[in-house]
């Protein structure tokens, strides 16, 4: 763990889950109509146990997606682990997607995730001013 991991602690961690979260949101929402679509979500215990213990979860690089992007260098300290969720309804075509529940979920974590990036925001002002010495 690096010293910048220390510093950051979860907050960083935080942004890049709940990113995530929104994109399999999202995924869930689009299908919603799609015949035997089985919604799905994060796991966030198995994400803050990883957190938790990042010394005993395999580190997960992450890829240029273009020979032009510039590699960032860092790693995911934690794997994120997709279940399926339980529907509340069944449907006759067998998707699980709740709409309703779906879209809350994306706005609870859209409110989530923007409150994890000022707490970020504010560590990284934090360290630009100590090594401005202000």
């Amino acid at each position: 763990m690096s010293v910048l991991d220390n510093y950051f602690g979860i907050s960083a961690q935080s942004v890049v889950a709940r990113s995530k979260r929104a994109e399999i949101l999202a995924s869930n929402i689009i299908n919603a109509d799609t015949p035997n679509y089985k919604a799905k979500d994060l796991d966030f215990a198995s994400i803050l146990n990883a957190s938790n213990n990042v010394g005993s979860v395999k580190s997960v690089s992450i890829n240029a997606s273009h020979g032009n992007h510039i590699s960032s260098g860092l790693t995911d300290s934690f794997s994120f682990q997709t279940k399926y969720r339980v529907p509340e309804n069944s449907s006759l075509d067998g998707n699980t997607v709740d709409s309703h529940v779906e879209k809350g979920q994306f706005a609870e974590n859209a409110v989530r995730y923007q409150i994890s990036l000022s707490m970020l925001n504010n560590k990284i002002q934090g360290l630009i001013s100590t090594l401005k010495g202000e």
